[in-house]
């Protein structure tokens, strides 16, 4: 055998290969092949009726454009000879068989009248969507629905409400058929109510079916290299070495790549326990991409399991500086911990805290990531339990959550820092009230602007939702949706602290701090309780006075009682301390006035008579000792202090303290606190005196 001679006409060549080049140039044709020439022939075939369709699409495009006598005279002109002036030639028709008798009697004119009119009234029916009527909805109720005819009635009403103005039904409204859209929605893909009218205000109408659609496959899966161990051509070529088919995750990512299908598990590869990839979201290379940490950093990630974002940090900043990985659940953090030693993560350390007591437990860093919990709107895919577990309530104690957690991250930020300042609030939903709700609040109640997150990819937030008006710079947050970037439904917003002060204007709880539509008395209510008018923007904001000095004591509200921790005793302002003092001198005066008074009239009585009245006993000696001991202590000059009682002092029986105790009911927390110190003082030193006449004896 010898090598082929493409230069002779006999050889054949098949396929567009080098060979078959080389006898187009030199002019040889090669020969055709049983299997080549029927390919040609269902070519042809397929062309021929694509050109029949786009005729017909044509002609009924040209029936609507045109009105009917324009058509009928047409064709009159085209089967008609009025003028008789030529001739038509002999050999005119000779390729077909039918000869002019055929078609004298049976002539084309009356055959496309019919067509069109048939067309007219078909396209007619076709642009208006009725409406199921009251009977049919309870047939359907009874019976099981066919969901090929409950598809193909969402792709109808959603055209119809594309054009409602000339599809729609005469007396039905706009929202009457997104009613029947949202209960075919609901059918047809699962959801409950609450998600599907969130989902039909939220997705426009050209996407709708592409959302639903997306969020019943599962998205790809995606590793990410661990560039501390090894290279993206290097893991590659060992996986495709083991059978695995992947690929590049995309231009936006330099370590990141997507397996379509392996003939060994990827989660137990040797690669994979070596570390040297992490089985990683393709949505969750992207907050830390905007982060963008710098080495020698304190960074902070106040959600981290199971780490695969803290990991990537750490690969960024190649094991220099500090990443502090928290985490609430205990049981997350094992894997948070073995993933961080086994991709070799050096510069990691974990704890195990509320995220929203952060600033408290230690603040002052360069960066802080948060992918707070949320709903998981975005990961249907995933977990398909959502689609009837969320509920308004869950999505309204969530929110509260994040918020917290949004204003501990920036608590937590230094905004000194010399190269950094920044921090990234993520969350894997696509709610509103989640994500813009969320940042809106950080704007209104700390020192921060948002800034660009540096991603290309991706769409822009909303700045504009519905009847709700947010910040202008809101466009600047990134949104990712699954039927679009093929990705899980993400948001990230990426802040700059431009002040550690906490701003005295604060956010009163407003239409903006909670769900739309949300009825209840708490998302309305100032802290007085009355309630507050809401703006569109939502947050209403509580001015702080004008005035440069501060004033001196708590600031109260009218009928506020603020109690200690320690004593529980009410916190009084200094201006009504002075008038209890004065209040209290007054009342202690008049009751020994009077006391003094009635033991002189006493004492002249028994002055006057030295023999005692019939019916009145002689006192005893020590009542009257008590009496003459009280009278002197009254007539001399009281010290002012803070001892005395509102009753004018401590009351003293026969003249000395009965049994070592004191009436301590009327006195006040200051005086209590000085005659208990007192008190043990004496006792101090009386028990000094005593050890000292001990010594001394002793000594003697």
């Amino acid at each position: 055998m010898g090598r082929k001679d493409y230069r002779k006409a006999d050889t054949i060549v098949k396929g567009p290969g080098k060979a078959a080049k080389r006898q187009q140039d030199l002019g040889i044709a090669s020969k055709a092949t049983p299997s080549s020439s029927r390919r040609q022939k269902k070519k042809q075939k397929a062309l021929l009726a694509l050109g029949e369709e786009v005729k017909k699409e044509e002609i009924a495009q040209k029936i609507e454009e045109t009105p009917i006598d324009e058509i009928v005279a047409d064709e009159k002109m085209l089967f008609e000879d009025d003028s008789g002036e030529e001739e038509m030639p002999d050999d005119f028709g000779m390729e077909s068989e039918e000869s002019d008798e055929d078609l004298d009697d049976d002539p084309k004119g009356s055959d496309v009248e019919e067509d069109e009119e048939k067309l007219e009234n078909n396209l007619e029916e076709i642009e208006k969507f009725v409406l199921p009527s009251g009977q049919e909805i309870e047939k359907e109720k009874s019976a099981p629905l066919d969901v090929a005819i409950i598809k193909n009635r969402i792709e109808e009403n959603i055209s119809a409400l594309k054009n409602f103005k000339d599809k729609r039904e005469d007396g039905k409204t706009r929202a009457e058929y997104l009613e029947l859209l949202r209960g075919d929605i609901k059918y047809y893909y699962g959801y409950n109510d609450y998600l599907c009218e969130r989902f039909t205000e939220l997705i426009p109408l050209d996407q709708l079916v592409a959302f639903f659609e997306a969020n019943e496959v599962h998205r790809p899966v995606t590793i990410r290299t661990n560039t501390l161990k090894c290279r993206r051509r290097e893991l590659a070529q060992a996986l495709i070495n083991r059978g695995v088919n992947l690929d590049p995750v995309g231009k936006w990512s330099k370590v990141g790549l997507v397996i379509y299908d392996s003939a060994v598990p990827i989660g137990a590869t040797p690669e994979y326990l070596a570390g040297h990839y992490m089985l990683q979201s393709a949505s969750s290379f992207l907050p830390v991409m905007a982060l963008a940490p710098q080495e020698g950093e304190k960074v902070l990630d106040m959600c981290a399991a199971p780490g695969g974002k803290t990991t990537y940090i750490s690969q960024l900043m190649k094991n220099t500086g500090m990443v502090l990985a928290n985490d609430k659940n205990k049981l997350r953090m094992k894997a948070l911990v073995a993933n961080s030693h086994r991709l070799g993560c050096s510069n990691v350390a974990t704890c195990n805290y509320d995220g929203r007591s952060f600033p408290t437990i230690q603040g002052g860093f360069d960066r802080v990531i948060c992918d707070a919990p949320c709903a998981g709107t975005g990961v249907i895919a995933k977990d398909p339990s959502a689609k009837l577990s969320k509920e308004d309530k869950d999505v309204r104690r969530i929110v509260h959550i994040q918020k917290e957690l949004l204003l501990a991250a920036i608590d937590s930020v230094d905004a000194k820092s010399k190269t950094g300042g920044y921090i990234i609030y993520c969350t894997c939903s696509l709610l509103v009230e989640e994500n813009e709700w969320v940042v809106d609040y950080g704007l209104k109640n700390r020192n921060v602007k948002l800034v660009e997150t540096g991603l290309e990819l991706g769409e822009e937030g909303f700045t504009k939702y519905r009847s709700w008006r947010f910040h202008p710079s809101m466009n600047k947050t990134k949104r990712y949706y699954p039927h679009i970037n093929n990705m899980d439904g993400f948001f990230i917003a990426k802040f700059k602290k431009t002040s550690n002060d906490i701003p005295e204007k604060q956010a009163k709880p407003g239409k903006n701090d909670t769900v739309p539509g949300d009825e209840n008395d708490y998302s309305t209510m100032s802290d007085d309780g009355e309630k507050t008018s809401d703006r569109d923007s939502g947050a209403e904001v509580e001015e702080a006075p004008t005035s440069s000095r501060k004033k001196k004591g708590l600031k109260t509200k009218k009928g506020q009682l603020l109690v200690r921790s320690g004593s529980k005793a009410p916190v009084t302002k200094p201006k009504e301390q002075k008038k209890d003092k004065q209040v209290a001198k007054e009342k202690s005066e008049k009751p020994a006035e009077e006391k003094s008074k009635k033991v002189f009239e006493t004492k002249k009585k028994n002055e006057g008579s030295d023999k005692p009245k019939k019916g009145v006993e002689k006192k005893d000696k020590k009542e009257e000792k008590a009496e003459a001991m009280e009278v002197e202590v009254q007539k001399k000059p009281e010290k002012k202090s803070e001892n005395n009682d509102s009753e004018g002092g401590f009351k003293k029986r026969g003249g000395r303290k009965h049994g070592g105790w004191q009436d301590v009911s009327n006195m006040t927390e200051a005086q209590k606190s000085k005659y208990f110190r007192s008190r043990a003082i004496r006792k101090f030193a009386s028990l000094k005196a005593q050890k000292n006449k001990q010594n001394k004896k002793k000594s003697k």
